[in-house]
Parts: C-alpha cells; sequence; structure tokens
C-alpha cells in the first residue's frame, strides 16, 4: 500500500468518525470550530460556497468534511474498495460489504466507479437533512439495484439480506432465516398497487408516505447509513 494510499484510508478512517457524529447529533458548532483550530484546511473556497448552495450543510461543516475527504490525497475520490474498509468500521458484528457496495452505487451518481466530495456531500445531505420527498428519492435509487426504473422484489431481497448481513445475527437473535424475504413480501403487498411485480418511483413514495408502518420500516434503512 502506498503512502498516499495510507494517509488517505487514515483521513477516510477520521472523515467516518465526523459522519457518526453528524448522525448522531454530537458535532455541534463548538466542536467544528475545536477542529477546525487543530489542522489547516486546505480547500477551494468558490468549490466549498457552491457545495454549500448545493447542499444544507454550512460553510464550517463542509470544511471539515473536506479536510478528512482530500488531505494529503488529492485526487479527492473514494474507490469502492476503500468505502468498503470505511463502512466495515461501524459494523464489526457483521458482513458489511454487499450493503457497502449498494450504498456506493448509490452515491456513485455517474458511475465511473469513484465517489467525489461532491457526490458524497449532495447524497449526504440529502439523508440528513432532505425533505421526506428527497429521502424517498434516494431510497428508491438505492432499492433500484439496477438503475432501470423500476424496484423488482429480487432487487428488495438483496439489500434486505445485505442490511441484516451487516447488523450481525448477534443483533437479531430471534429472526429466522427467512426473515428478509417475509419483509420483503410485507413491503411489495402494499408498494406494488397494480400487481405487474414491479414498484415504480411513484408507488414507492405514495406507500411509503401513507403506511406509518412501512415509513418506521424504512427506519432501519436510515439508521445505517
Amino acid at each position: 500500500m502506498s503512502g498516499c494510499r495510507k494517509r488517505c484510508k487514515r483521513e477516510m478512517l477520521k472523515f467516518a468518525q465526523y459522519l457518526l457524529r453528524l448522525l448522531t447529533g454530537s458535532l455541534h458548532t463548538d466542536s467544528v470550530e475545536d477542529e477546525l483550530e487543530m489542522a489547516t484546511v486546505r480547500h477551494r473556497p468558490e468549490a466549498l460556497e457552491l457545495l454549500e448552495a448545493q447542499s444544507k450543510f454550512t460553510k464550517k461543516e463542509l470544511q471539515i468534511l473536506y479536510r478528512g475527504f482530500k488531505n494529503e490525497c488529492p485526487s479527492g475520490v473514494v474507490n469502492e474498495e476503500t468505502f468498503k474498509e470505511i463502512y466495515s468500521q461501524f459494523f464489526p458484528q457483521g458482513d458489511s460489504t454487499t450493503y457497502a457496495h449498494f450504498l456506493f452505487n448509490a452515491f456513485d451518481t455517474d458511475h465511473n466507479g469513484a465517489v467525489s466530495f461532491e457526490d458524497f456531500i449532495k447524497g449526504l445531505s440529502i439523508l440528513l437533512r432532505g425533505t421526506v420527498q428527497e429521502k424517498l428519492n434516494w431510497a428508491f435509487n438505492l432499492y433500484d439495484i439496477n438503475k432501470d426504473g423500476y424496484i423488482t422484489k429480487e432487487e428488495m431481497l438483496d439489500i434486505m439480506k445485505a442490511i441484516y448481513d451487516m447488523m450481525g445475527k448477534c443483533t437479531y437473535p430471534v429472526l429466522k432465516e427467512d426473515a428478509p424475504r417475509q419483509h420483503v413480501e410485507t413491503f411489495f403487498q402494499k408498494m406494488d398497487k397494480n400487481k405487474d411485480g414491479v414498484v415504480t418511483i411513484d408507488e414507492f413514495i405514495e406507500s411509503c408516505q401513507k403506511d406509518e408502518n412501512i415509513m418506521r420500516s424504512m427506519q432501519l434503512f436510515e439508521n445505517v447509513i
């Protein structure tokens, strides 16, 4: 592993810690100030200002995230292997490889095999601070594995299996082996309005917004981001 890659991995692990703090609500203004005082932030001011306008993060939050993302690794992109390594740090009790693969593809909006800082921030902004409509659109894109505009039962099952694998059997000791399939069957009974075997974006959003049980089920998705 090259020196740059080692440093990049170290910085990305720091970045993952920042994300966890953002998710738990423990990243406050004071901590942001402290982090900024610890090291010089190398960034392109005009690019961060543009991203601030395009996202729901403050400039200071973007500066910290940018430093963690790009410090000492000027390519400024994360490949899938590194993404999986980062994600595994949060779920050591299970196997997060498959879910990280699906998640990486959802962030990699131009499908070039790499996630840039801009890609990641735009996705993260939606997941953390987006409207319900924006979050549901993003969730649909995650479940639509082949990006054909439809969610099949097989696609949703693949995602559910990946989530359960990632959380680990110790987290769900009472679940049976067919729990993911049962979960998917319940989803499809409510979402596939015209019973054609696929779920469209409109069916997905309408069902989720109207059904409190489905919205609670989606917390499983939200909690692992």
